[in-house]
C-alpha cells in the first residue's frame, strides 16, 4: 500500500504572485503579493525560507509569526492566515505596500499632504501605545521598514521580529545583527554600564523620532542628523525634540505625545484627524452624533485623500445606512465618493443601495434622491429604471408637499430616455396632465409644461400629435404668467413635431390671442414665435417641395437627437424656475386659494399699481382675455432673426421681480379647478367646452361687477347720510 504526503504549501488556499517580492523589508522575511485562490481577492504574504545554520534567525522568524497571530489592533498589521513548515513560514496579511514604498510613489504623483501623514504618524503611535501601556511589550524595531500603507491609506505597524517583554519575565532584548536597523537604536543602549535611568517607553519613542524624520526628510544617513529638524511641520519640532533629547528619561509616553499634537494648534489637531477617530467609534456614538457627523462630512471630502474616501469612508456610510439607520443624511457624502468608483464599482456598491432608498416612505430621503439623480441616473439600466424605480417615483406626482412634486417633474428629464412605451406614453403623460391642470402651485405647473418640452422628442408619434399641441395650448391659458411663456416656447422648441395643417390651424390660433397678454413677456415670446411659424409656411408656400423635408420629423419615431432643440430653453427654464418655486413654496406652503387674480396691465411708470380684480377662477379659455381692454400698445419689432432655436429666450427669473409684487399668484384659480375638475388626458381641444366655460366665466365677471357697483351706491348713500349729521333742536340765550 503506497501513502503519498501532501504538500501544505500546495494545498494552501493562497497563492503566490509571479511578480518579484515588492520592497522587502531588511530582516528575515520577504514580502509577496498574493491573492485567496477562492475569491482572488488580494493580499500579502510574508515568506521566511528556513536555511540551515540559520537557527537563531529561524528562531526570530518563528517568534514573530506568533506574535503577529496573537496580537490584534487596528493600527498593528491584521494576520488573516498563516503556514508553518519544515522548510517555510508564511504569513499572510491585508495587502500592505511598505511605506517606503509607498511614500516614493506618492512623491512621484504629488506628495502627501500634511493631514495624511498626521494620521498616519497618530495610527502608529496608537499602536506603540497600545504594546507599551496595555500588553508591556517593546516593539524594538520601530522604523519605516516596520510600518505598511494598505488600501485605505491607513499606517499599519508591523516587524514583530524582535519584541520583547517589558516585565524581563523573557529576557533582554533579541539581538538585530542587521546594519539598517541598529543604527536606529537610541545612544543609551551602547552605555554598557547600565547606568542610565530610563523608562520603558524609551526606547522606542526614540526610534519614532528617527521614523518621523525620516517621514519628511528621507532615509537618515546618521544619528547627527536628527540634530536638524530639516522639513518638520513647526507645528510637530517641540514634540519631536523631546523625542531625540539625549536624556531617556524626559521622553514621553506614548499616549502623552499624543496628547500633546491633539492639543489646539497641535500637529494632529485638524479636521482628518478628527473625522477618523469618530469613523474608529461610531458604533458607540449617539444618533444624534452621528446626523451631525454626515452632515458636516460631505463639505470636507474634497480635501481628503481618494483612497481613504473609497475605501474607509464608503463601508461606514454603506453599513450607517443599512443597519443604523441614518436616513437620507448619508445621500449627499455618498454620492460624493461615488464619483471615485469605476462603473463596476458604482453598479456593485452604490446602485442598490439607490435602488432600496426609492421604495423608503421617508420624504427627505426621496426629495434627496431626486435632487441628485444626476450623479447616479448613467449607472441605471433601463430594466431597473422601469422595475424598481419609476413605480416608486411616480408616487411623488400625487405627494401634499410641493417640493417633492417639482423634483419629481425634474427627475423626469433623466428618467424619460430610459423609460419603456408604457411608463412613458401612458403613466407618464397621466400625471403630467393632471399636474398642468389641477395642481395650486403655478410654478409646478410650468415646470411641468417645461418638462413635457424636453422630453417630446422621446414620446411616440401618435402621442405627440395626441398630447403635444393640446398640453401647450392649454399652458398659455394659464393663470401663472411664466406658464403661459413656457407654453409659447414649448411650441416653438418643439417646432418640427407639427404638420403644416397644424400650425396654420391649431397653433398659430393660439399664439396670436397671447399678442394681446397683460404680461409683456407673454406677448413678446408669442410674437417671435408667430414670426417663426409664419416663416415656415411662408417658406413652404413659396416651395411646396419642402413639404416633405419640413414635416420629416412629425411622424418620425420617438429620438432623443429631436431633443437638442430643446435644450437651450428647457435648461433655464428648469433652473430658473427651481428658486422661484422654492420661494413661493416657502411663502405659502399650503395656499389653495378659492379665487384667481386675473393678471394686470403693466402700469404706466409713476402711477400706482392697481389691485388685481378677483374673478372666479374657471377653466381659462382664449376667449377669456377678450374680457380684457385691448388698448396696450403692440411689441415693438425685433430684428433678430426668427429662429428659436439658437435664441436666448431668457430667463424666468427676470418675471420674478415683476409678479412678485402682486398677490398670490402663484396658485390662485385651482379651487375652481378642482370644483370643475378636467380630463386627465390630453386629446382634440373640446372648443364647445371651452366656449361654454367662456360664456359662464363672463356672466360670472359681470353678475360680479353689478354686485360691486349696487354696494358702492349703498356706501355712497351711506356717507351722504352720515355727512348731514343729527337735525339741530333751536335754543336760546338765557339770562
Amino acid at each position: 500500500m503506497w501513502l503519498f504526503a501532501r504538500d501544505p504549501v500546495r494545498d494552501f488556499p493562497f497563492e503566490l504572485s509571479p511578480e518579484p517580492p515588492e520592497g522587502s523589508p531588511p530582516g528575515p522575511w520577504a514580502l509577496h503579493r498574493g491573492r485567496k485562490k477562492a475569491t482572488g481577492s488580494p493580499v500579502s504574504i510574508f515568506v521566511y525560507d528556513v536555511k540551515p545554520g540559520a537557527e537563531e534567525l529561524t528562531q526570530v522568524a518563528k517568534a514573530a509569526f506568533k506574535r503577529l497571530k496573537t496580537l490584534r489592533h487596528p493600527n498593528i498589521l491584521a494576520y488573516i492566515d498563516g503556514l508553518e513548515t519544515d522548510k517555510c513560514l508564511h504569513i499572510v496579511t491585508e495587502a500592505v505596500t511598505p511605506l517606503g514604498v509607498y511614500l516614493k510613489a506618492r512623491a512621484e504623483a504629488g506628495g502627501l499632504k500634511e493631514l495624511e501623514l498626521s494620521w498616519g504618524l497618530h495610527q502608529i503611535v496608537k499602536a506603540l501605545s497600545f504594546l507599551v501601556n496595555d500588553c508591556s511589550l517593546i516593539h524594538n524595531n520601530v522604523c519605516m521598514a516596520a510600518v505598511f500603507v494598505d488600501r485605505a491609506g491607513e499606517w499599519k505597524l508591523g516587524g514583530l521580529d524582535y519584541m520583547y517583554s517589558a516585565q524581563g519575565n523573557g529576557g533582554g532584548p533579541p539581538s538585530k545583527g542587521i546594519p539598517e536597523l541598529e543604527q536606529y537604536d537610541p545612544p543609551e543602549l551602547a552605555d554598557s554600564s547600565g547606568r542610565a535611568v530610563r523608562e520603558k517607553w524609551s526606547a522606542d519613542m526614540w526610534r519614532l523620532g528617527c521614523l518621523i524624520w525620516e517621514v519628511f526628510n528621507g532615509p537618515l544617513p546618521r544619528a547627527a542628523a536628527l540634530r536638524n529638524p530639516g522639513k518638520i511641520p513647526k507645528s510637530l519640532v517641540p514634540h519631536y525634540c523631546e523625542l531625540v533629547g539625549a536624556n531617556p528619561k524626559v521622553r514621553p509616553n506614548p499616549a502623552r505625545f499624543l496628547q500633546n499634537c491633539r492639543a489646539p494648534g497641535g500637529f494632529m489637531n485638524n479636521r482628518f484627524v478628527e473625522t477618523n477617530l469618530f469613523l474608529e467609534e461610531i458604533q458607540i456614538k449617539e444618533p444624534a452624533e452621528k446626523q451631525k457627523f454626515f452632515q458636516e462630512l460631505s463639505k470636507s471630502l474634497d480635501s481628503f485623500p481618494e483612497d481613504f474616501c473609497r475605501h474607509k469612508v464608503l463601508p461606514q456610510l454603506l453599513t450607517a445606512f443599512e443597519f443604523g439607520n441614518a436616513g437620507a443624511v448619508v445621500l449627499t457624502p455618498l454620492f460624493k465618493v461615488g464619483k471615485f468608483l469605476s462603473a463596476e464599482e458604482y453598479q456593485q456598491k452604490i446602485i442598490p443601495v439607490v435602488v432600496k432608498m426609492f421604495s423608503s416612505t421617508d420624504r427627505a430621503m426621496r426629495i434627496r434622491l431626486l435632487q441628485q439623480m444626476e450623479q447616479f441616473i448613467q449607472y441605471l439600466d433601463e430594466p431597473t429604471v422601469n422595475t424598481q424605480i419609476f413605480p416608486h417615483v411616480v408616487h411623488g406626482f400625487l405627494d401634499t408637499n410641493p417640493a417633492i412634486r417639482e423634483q419629481t417633474v425634474k427627475s423626469m428629464l433623466l428618467l424619460a430616455p430610459k423609460l419603456n412605451e408604457a411608463n412613458l406614453n401612458v403613466e407618464l403623460m397621466k400625471h403630467f396632465a393632471r399636474l398642468q391642470a389641477k395642481d395650486d402651485q403655478g410654478p409646478i405647473r410650468c415646470n411641468t409644461t417645461v418638462c413635457l418640452g424636453k422630453i417630446g422628442s422621446y414620446l411616440s408619434a401618435s402621442t405627440r400629435h395626441r398630447v403635444l399641441t393640446s398640453a401647450f395650448s392649454r399652458a398659455t391659458k394659464d393663470p401663472f404668467a411664466p406658464s403661459r411663456v413656457a407654453g409659447v416656447l414649448g411650441f416653438a422648441a418643439t417646432h418640427n413635431l407639427y404638420s403644416m395643417n397644424d400650425c396654420a390651424h391649431k397653433i398659430l390660433p393660439v399664439l396670436c390671442g397671447l399678442t394681446v397678454d397683460p404680461e409683456k413677456s407673454v406677448r413678446d415670446q408669442a410674437f417671435k414665435a408667430i414670426r417663426s411659424f409664419l416663416s415656415k409656411l411662408e417658406s413652404v408656400s413659396e416651395d411646396p417641395t419642402q413639404l416633405a423635408e419640413v414635416e420629416k420629423d412629425v411622424h418620425a419615431a420617438s429620438s432623443p437627437g429631436v431633443g437638442g432643440a430643446a435644450a437651450s430653453w428647457a435648461g433655464w427654464a428648469v433652473t430658473g424656475v427651481s428658486s422661484l418655486t422654492s420661494k413661493l413654496i416657502r411663502a405659502h406652503p399650503t395656499a389653495a386659494p378659492a379665487e384667481a387674480s386675473v393678471p394686470q396691465r403693466p402700469t404706466p411708470e409713476g402711477l400706482p399699481a392697481p389691485a388685481p380684480t378677483p374673478v372666479p377662477a374657471t377653466p381659462t379659455s382664449s376667449a377669456h382675455w377678450e374680457t380684457q381692454e385691448e388698448d396696450k400698445d403692440t411689441a415693438e419689432d425685433s430684428s433678430a432673426a426668427d429662429r428659436w432655436d439658437d435664441e436666448d429666450w431668457g430667463s424666468l427669473e427676470e418675471a420674478e421681480s415683476v409678479l412678485a409684487q402682486q398677490d398670490d399668484w402663484s396658485s390662485g384659480g385651482q379651487t375652481s379647478r378642482a370644483g370643475q375638475p378636467r380630463p386627465d388626458s390630453w386629446g382634440d381641444d373640446n372648443w364647445e367646452g371651452l366656449e361654454m366655460e367662456s360664456r359662464q366665466a363672463k356672466a360670472e365677471l359681470a353678475r360680479k361687477k353689478r354686485e360691486e357697483r349696487r354696494r358702492e351706491m349703498e356706501a355712497k348713500r351711506a356717507e351722504k347720510k352720515a355727512a348731514k349729521g343729527p337735525m339741530k333742536l333751536g335754543t336760546r340765550k338765557l339770562d
